[in-house]
């Protein structure tokens, strides 16, 4: 397993300065972890998407991004909720999300953030919450990075 500094992450730290920050609109994000089963802890995920293809920046900024199925008059409040954390509703499911279990709506709510196993576990804690307090379920989550052509 590599250190997880890679190149970009060691010129960044010569340099001293932080890149602009990720434009979570990019059209050359892809998915690069995912989880969707509440059993599987964030730092296995990231494990496993650290030697997959494409291959997971732990250095680099990610968009996190939570699958919640909420009763449609609650999303809403979802929104409301989670924007205090700088999250944003990022849209509805689409075809790689599981079907939910509660009727209504499946929402994706998503914030910029380096990705690490303990902050991880800290937002799917708190988007689990969520969405039990609005009558709903966390469906999992997922995070994108730039496609690294260069690499």
């Amino acid at each position: 397993m590599s250190t997880g500094k890679g190149v970009r992450g060691w010129l960044r730290s010569l340099i001293g300065r932080r890149s602009e920050p990720l434009d979570a609109n990019r059209p050359d994000l892809v998915v690069v972890v995912s989880s969707f089963d509440d059993a599987e802890a964030c730092s296995t995920a990231l494990e496993r998407a650290a030697e997959a293809t494409p291959v997971w920046q732990a250095e680099d900024e990610a968009v996190l991004r939570h699958h919640l199925a909420l009763p449609a008059d609650r999303v809403d409040r979802a929104a409301e909720l989670a924007g205090q954390d700088g999250y944003v509703v990022a849209g509805t499911g689409d075809g790689n999300v599981p079907a939910a279990a509660v009727a209504g709506a499946s929402v994706i709510l998503q914030r910029v953030q380096v990705l690490d196993a303990l902050h991880c576990a800290q937002e799917k804690s708190r988007m689990a919450s969520l969405a039990q307090r609005l009558g709903g379920t966390a469906l999992g989550w997922d995070a994108l990075q730039p496609q690294d052509s260069a690499g």
